[in-house]
């Protein structure tokens, strides 16, 4: 590699227009450093240590999960994450002719990045501060030669794409699919969010429920299910509420729908229920945004000085300004009536129309479209679960024994359902594996 590439090339980085953020991290523009140090006739072996050790400990800290080279990974991470003019117009499928050719041209010098002989490049540092011999030590990416770790599949397969095709250009319609499908920026790299001080806090490691895991109510969740692929295909879908006894598996089926169709561009956001006096600023939030999303309340309930309900009514039944068509709330309660009604309630008092606020009140759970019930198991689900469960986790014992102890477990605690049968199935995996 001689300077004059490395000159050329940087003429060219100056150049991006498009794509210009992708270089703006600390690791990218460290990298970007670098080269202007290594294109110098004689650059200061103090400056170019220091620069090559803060790109390695930026690299480092990232841990890339993409690809095994740790530049190539977060040059690429990079690419699908940023928030640009392209990945924000493919999010809404209205790309322009003359943005997709800039984008095509900016991607040829990304890839010119990408390419760079990583040994090479090396030899070029070393050279530079070889007056620094026994202070220095030249470092090699130790992932270079390594599986990354598991990441999300699809962003891996894209990468994988992006590292074997000789003309990134070409993949323009490609990368457009993807920020449409999986959104551009962080909703492109992660699946669930939290309502958290007025913004949207990602949550990197969301429960890892799935629907294969989740043992009996297979018939409750099928609308769940079916309504949830109505959304993702942008056919009419609805609201939904989960309502049964604590245990059931509602907020297990609503977090396990999120893990199954997050790589069709399914998201959710969590929110409190004292965050609901925010949804009109969530849902500006999500508006018109490439994926669908599933705003997530759990142990939804209100009391009855409680005014919160009112802003989730805007939602169900509509307000002045259209809903968002990417968002539906699923909801899940203890109770069938979201708001508490107490005998006092049905005297009028100081209320001139008390029987209608009383009504307004009960009626919230009406205005859910798809109202789904996860009734507390008999005893032949509950062993049916438990058979389940321990089937799953490879445990032996026989069927009469297991069901006897089952039986037991359920006696001493209070409230059969399919957390009693996990957790039984926990003590037993637990015990079992302390005999051996």
């Amino acid at each position: 590699m001689d300077k004059e590439r490395i000159e050329h090339l940087l003429l060219r980085t100056r150049g991006l227009a498009v794509l210009r953020g992708v270089i703006s991290s600390p690791a990218a523009r460290d990298f970007v450093s670098l080269l202007e140090l290594l294109a110098m006739d004689r650059p200061a072996p103090a400056i170019v240590a220091e620069t090559f050790g803060r790109l390695w400990e930026d690299l480092a800290v990232e841990a890339g999960d993409l690809l095994p080279d740790a530049w190539r990974s977060h040059l690429v991470g990079r690419l699908l994450d940023d928030e640009n003019l392209f990945s924000l117009t493919a999010e809404r499928r209205e790309l322009a002719p003359n943005l997709v050719e800039q984008t095509r041209r900016d991607l040829a010098t990304l890839q010119a990045l990408f390419d760079l002989d990583a040994e090479a490049l090396l030899g070029l540092v070393e050279e530079a501060v070889s007056e620094l011999e026994g202070v220095w030590t030249p470092w090699r990416d130790p992932e270079a030669d390594a599986e990354p770790p598991r990441g999300d599949e699809h962003r891996r397969a894209l990468a994988r794409k992006l590292a074997a095709v000789e003309n990134w250009g070409g993949l323009a319609e490609t990368l457009a699919e993807h920020y449409a499908t999986h959104g551009a920026g962080t909703f492109g790299r992660y699946r669930a969010f939290r309502w958290d001080n007025g913004g949207l806090r990602p949550v990197p490691r969301p429960d890892p429920a799935r629907l294969s895991g989740l043992i009996g109510y297979e018939k409750e969740r099928e609308p769940l299910i079916r309504n949830t692929e109505r959304l993702l295909a942008g056919l009419p879908s609805h609201h939904a509420l989960l309502y049964g006894l604590p245990g059931t598996g509602k907020s297990s089926t609503v977090k396990a729908v999120l893990n199954e169709y997050a790589d069709r561009g399914l998201r959710l956001v969590e929110l409190a229920k004292e965050d609901l006096r925010e949804l009109p600023t969530v849902l500006e939030t999500l508006r018109g945004r490439g994926p669908r999303f599933i705003l997530f309340v759990d142990d939804l309930s209100f009391e009855e000085h409680e005014v919160e309900y009112k802003a989730l009514k805007a939602l169900l039944e509509g307000s002045v300004e259209e809903p968002p068509e990417n968002v539906r709330l699923y909801a899940t309660s203890n109770r069938r009536n979201l708001i508490r009604e107490r005998f006092s309630d049905r005297e009028e008092g100081d209320d001139v129309h008390a029987r209608d606020t009383m009504q307004e009140k009960l009626s919230l759970a009406a205005r859910f479209g798809l109202r789904l019930t996860f009734p507390s198991p008999d005893q032949k689900r509950y062993l049916e679960i438990v058979s389940g469960l321990a089937r799953e986790r490879g445990i032996k014992t026989p069927g009469e024994e297991l069901r006897e102890k089952a039986l037991l477990w359920d006696r001493w605690h209070a409230g059969r359902s399919g957390r009693t049968a996990r957790q039984f199935v926990d003590e037993l995996e637990a015990e079992l594996s302390e005999r051996r």
